[in-house]
C-alpha cells in the first residue's frame, strides 16, 4: 500500500450502526433509553420473566453490548458505563447464563471429554450446514449466511481479546500470537474482519458494520452474544478461553466446506479467498490454542477447567441452534433472516 492510499485509508471516517428498533418490551426499552439518554423503564419482573432465547432479551443485550464495541449513531460514548444500562444488562445475562448451565447440566466438566468428539471429522455429515452449502447451497444461500455472519466476521476476534490481560505467561503469549495473525500480522488489508467484508461485496451484501442487525434472528444473536457475555466478565475468563478454542477447532474442516461452497456457485474470488484463508490458519491455531493457551491456563489455574468445558459446550449448543434455525427455514422454501435481502434471488 503506498502513502497515497494509506492517507485515503486513514481519512475515510467510520460511522456507527444506527439504532434498530425493538422487538418487545426490553429490547423496545433499551432502544428507547439509548435514543433518549434516560434510564430504561423496564420491570424486575419482565426480565425474570422474559424468554432467555427470545428475539427480545437476545437483541436488548446485543444492544447493550454493543455499546463496548462501536456504540450507535447518536448515543453518547459515556452511556458504555451507565448504571442503569448495566443494572439492566446483569439481568438479561444472568437469564441468558441460567439457561445456558440449565441445558448443559449434563455437559462434560473436563476439557479431554469437552472436546474430544471435536478433534475427529465426522462419518456422516449429513446434520452439517457448511456441508450442505459445499454440496447443495445455492448463492442466495451463502448471500444469507454472510449477513448473518457478519455480525461477528465484521469484528472477528474483537471480543477475545478481552481475555488477554487476564491471562499470564505461556497462555498470553500462545494468544496474543493468534490474535497477531486473526488482525492481519500488521497488515490492515489481511485483517480478517477487512476479508469478510471483501466476501460481502463479492456477494453483493451492504459491508457496513451492523448492517444486518435487524435482520438478524435470536439464534444468530445469541451466538454473537455469547462472545460478549464471556469477554466482559472476568470470572468467565475460562468459558471464554473454552469457546475461542471450539472455534479454531472447529474452523479449519468447515472453513474447508465453505470454501467449496463459494467456489461452486461462483461467489467470487474474496469469497473464496475468506475461507480458504481460514482453512490452514486455524489449523495451525487449533494446536496452538489447545496446547499453549488451555494447558498455560490450565497449568496456572487449574480450577477453570470446567470453566474451559463449559465454553465449549456453550458454543457446540449455540452453534447447533443456529445450524438447526437455518436449515428449518431453508428446506420449508424460507428465508433464515427476520426478512429476505432485498436484492436476493430467493426465497
Amino acid at each position: 500500500m503506498n502513502a497515497q492510499s494509506t492517507a485515503t485509508a486513514v481519512a475515510t471516517p467510520v460511522a456507527a450502526p444506527e439504532l434498530v428498533p425493538g422487538r418487545g418490551d426490553l429490547s423496545g426499552a433499551v432502544v428507547e433509553a439509548l435514543r433518549t439518554g434516560r434510564a430504561p423503564d423496564v420491570a424486575t419482573a419482565a426480565v425474570l420473566k422474559a424468554d432467555p432465547w427470545g428475539e427480545d432479551l437476545q437483541l436488548a443485550l446485543y444492544l447493550l453490548y454493543e455499546l463496548h464495541y462501536r456504540g450507535f449513531a447518536g448515543v453518547e460514548d459515556d452511556r458504555e458505563w451507565d448504571p442503569d444500562l448495566l443494572r439492566l444488562r446483569q439481568g438479561l445475562e444472568a437469564r441468558f447464563l441460567h439457561a445456558l448451565r440449565t441445558d448443559l447440566a449434563d455437559a462434560p466438566r473436563s476439557v479431554t471429554e469437552a472436546f474430544a468428539p471435536l478433534l475427529v471429522e465426522p462419518v456422516d455429515l449429513s446434520g452439517s450446514l457448511s456441508h450442505h452449502l459445499a454440496t447443495e447451497g445455492e448463492l442466495w444461500h451463502l448471500r444469507e449466511y454472510a449477513a448473518l455472519r457478519s455480525l461477528y466476521h465484521l469484528k472477528e476476534a474483537d471480543p477475545h481479546v478481552w481475555v488477554v490481560p487476564r491471562l499470564t505467561g505461556r497462555a498470553k503469549a500462545a494468544m496474543v500470537a493468534i490474535e497477531y495473525d486473526e488482525f492481519g500480522a500488521g497488515r490492515p488489508e489481511r485483517i480478517h474482519a477487512r476479508l469478510f467484508a471483501d466476501l460481502m461485496a463479492d456477494l453483493g451484501l451492504e459491508t457496513a458494520y451492523g448492517r444486518y442487525v435487524d435482520q438478524a434472528p435470536a439464534p444468530l444473536l445469541a451466538v454473537v452474544n455469547l462472545m460478549s457475555l464471556f469477554g466482559l466478565h472476568r470470572a468467565l475468563r475460562g468459558a471464554l478461553v473454552g469457546h475461542f478454542a471450539c472455534v479454531e477447532v472447529t474452523s479449519s474442516p468447515g472453513s474447508r466446506r465453505l470454501a467449496e461452497a463459494m467456489r461452486r456457485c461462483g461467489a467470487g474470488p474474496a469469497a473464496e479467498h475468506f475461507y480458504a484463508e481460514h482453512v490452514e490458519a486455524d489449523a495451525v491455531h487449533e494446536q496452538v490454542v489447545r496446547h499453549e493457551v488451555i494447558g498455560g491456563l490450565l497449568a496456572d489455574e487449574p480450577d477453570l477447567e470446567a470453566d474451559v468445558a463449559f465454553g465449549c459446550a456453550a458454543t457446540v449448543l449455540l452453534e447447533d441452534r443456529l445450524a438447526d434455525h437455518i436449515r428449518t427455514e431453508w428446506e420449508a422454501g424460507r428465508s433464515a433472516l427476520r426478512t429476505p435481502l432485498a436484492d436476493g434471488e430467493r426465497p
